[in-house]
């Protein structure tokens, strides 16, 4: 099924020990194309881990205390999945210029709980939040919460506390970042999207311009396995990344239990999960600098407008 050639496959599996080249990317999905969107373990165990390094990285390289200046350099803190459980923590969050959460601050996205994590948020240092919302905020999810009122009322109320990204961009000293709560169909959770068209159709609304990436879920290969070995990722996610998008960083969480930093050459992946499988509240924050590009910060909460962004109402 997959024909390439010998030199396709030196090229690719070269990914992690350095750069790889555009063209390495589309030759990878010319050939082996979105056959496997709907079947991610398939698609990773065929296609990905033959032609594409998923290569691990020290999360301590990410960043370095002797080298970073404030005058040139944004320090990001990455969090995820603390599902309420950010009383529990027995170390500090390092100190940062931007903390970055990617969704699951509760367990159901009950009102309790949101305050709870607002509250958490306005203990820390860090003088700019981005956050956005994951599956398990049943109560953010039009078609998960109970009372359409909530969602407005909650929301509200993480804005006080943080800059708040649904389907929408915030700029932070000229660096642009995008942040969506979505993932393909997981349980009977919030922001599930069918694999497929409707994941396809998610994906290509990130901005071609997006540095930095926030997405709940993973994609395909990357923080992506469960403990059965199964791949959550999302194929359509992926190429949209390697082909269009390139962002120098993507955040994520969801997979509680393949938290960690991977590379494919191109891109870094953090899964910045910090409870375990057992919703442990044990797995630390992942730190990067970037050096800045502009004085341009532009943080505005913005939630998505329902009625053009949500692919299941199509």
């Amino acid at each position: 099924m997959f024909n390439a050639t010998k030199q396709w496959v030196t090229n690719m599996t070269g990914i992690g020990q350095g750069t790889i080249s555009p063209e390495a990317f589309e030759t990878f999905w010319r050939e082996c194309g979105s056959v496997h969107a709907d079947s991610p373990t398939s698609f990773h165990k065929e296609a990905l881990t033959k032609f594409q390094k998923q290569d691990r990285r020290d999360i301590h390289s990410l960043t370095d205390d002797s080298t970073y200046d404030p005058a040139t350099k944004v320090r990001f803190v990455c969090t995820s999945d603390t599902h309420n459980q950010t009383d529990r923590y027995n170390f500090q969050v390092p100190d940062g210029d931007v903390l970055i959460h990617g969704g699951d601050f509760t367990q159901s996205g009950a009102a309790k709980q949101v305050e709870h994590f607002a509250d958490w948020l306005d203990t820390l240092p860090h003088p700019i939040k981005i956050v956005i919302a994951g599956n398990h905020e049943l109560s953010f999810d039009p078609m998960t919460t109970s009372d359409p009122n909530i969602r407005e009322r909650l929301i509200g109320r993480l804005q006080k506390s943080c800059t708040y990204l649904e389907d929408s961009s915030a700029v932070v000293c000229g660096i642009k970042i995008f942040g969506s709560p979505w993932q393909p169909w997981f349980g009977n959770w919030g922001y599930n999207l069918q694999r497929g068209e409707e994941c396809a159709a998610k994906w290509k609304e990130i901005p071609d311009d997006t540095d930095i990436l926030i997405t709940h879920g993973p994609p395909i290969g990357h923080g992506d396995r469960v403990r059965n070995g199964i791949r959550a990722g999302c194929v359509d996610l992926l190429q949209e990344i390697q082909l269009r998008v390139k962002p120098q960083y993507h955040i994520f969480g969801h997979i509680h239990e393949d938290a960690g930093v991977t590379t494919d050459g191109q891109t870094t992946f953090i899964n910045a999960s910090m409870c375990t499988l057992r919703y442990k509240p044990e797995q630390y924050p992942i730190v990067f600098e970037m050096d800045k590009i502009s004085d341009e910060t532009f943080l505005v909460s913005a939630p998505a407008k329902w009625n053009l962004s949500d692919p299941r109402n199509k």
